[in-house]
């Protein structure tokens, strides 16, 4: 989902830490450090990292630069590869069931534990091979001067994904602006054992 999109999940941020000014000035190189590297060519199962707002291909920001005024606009990007459970059974019951012949012509009526689990992870592998990995693009606007962090995404999952990368990229951490911090940021640290004590109030 797009932050031009007109409607969307949002989830906000602040940046614990102070933000030096040259951490700032660094920001681009970083992000291409820490891009997404595409995994069409290979086997592997996942892959993530930061791509150009204006085009999820992009990964030196040849199209645009990520400032964008006072803000940083940029994308997370997650490309998975699934194979589905049946077709993953299928394929798995053919190897076995090929690899049992082969034992029985060596007078084995058998196929171990460890071997099925080899020609699973075979199997697996092979397929993956022959699987196009599934795009996914969560946009993220930082504004600079507020520290704040807006992701295009409430899922738990890619929230936790992003919160780390994020941190490896910049060694900074995020903290999620629920209504309690929203509160605590409004009313100062000192009003945070009144926050803790609220009821919540039911209008139906």
């Amino acid at each position: 989902m797009s932050l031009l999109s007109s409607s969307l999940g949002l989830t906000r941020y602040r940046i614990i830490e102070e933000v030096p000014r040259e951490l700032l000035q660094q920001v681009p190189e970083k992000l291409k450090q820490f891009c997404m590297v595409d995994i069409d060519g290979t086997a592997d199962e996942r892959s993530f990292g930061w791509t150009n707002f204006d085009d999820m291909l992009d990964t030196n920001w040849t199209v645009s630069p990520p400032e964008k005024a006072d803000y940083f606009a940029f994308s997370l990007r997650l490309d998975t590869r699934r194979i589905p459970p049946s077709v993953l059974k299928k394929h798995n019951t053919i190897a076995v069931n090929k690899e049992l012949e082969h034992n029985k012509e060596q007078g084995k009526n058998f196929v171990s534990r460890d071997r099925k689990r080899e020609l699973k992870e075979q199997v697996t592998l092979r397929l993956r091979a022959r699987t196009l990995p599934i795009p996914a693009v969560f946009d993220i606007v930082w504004n600079a001067s507020a520290n704040r962090i807006y992701l295009d995404t409430t899922n738990a999952k890619v929230r936790a994904l992003f919160e780390d990368h994020f941190a490896l990229t910049f060694d900074l951490h995020l903290e999620p602006l629920t209504a309690f911090f929203m509160a605590m940021d409004i009313l100062g640290e000192e009003a945070a054992p009144r926050l803790e004590n609220l009821d919540p109030t039911i209008f139906v």
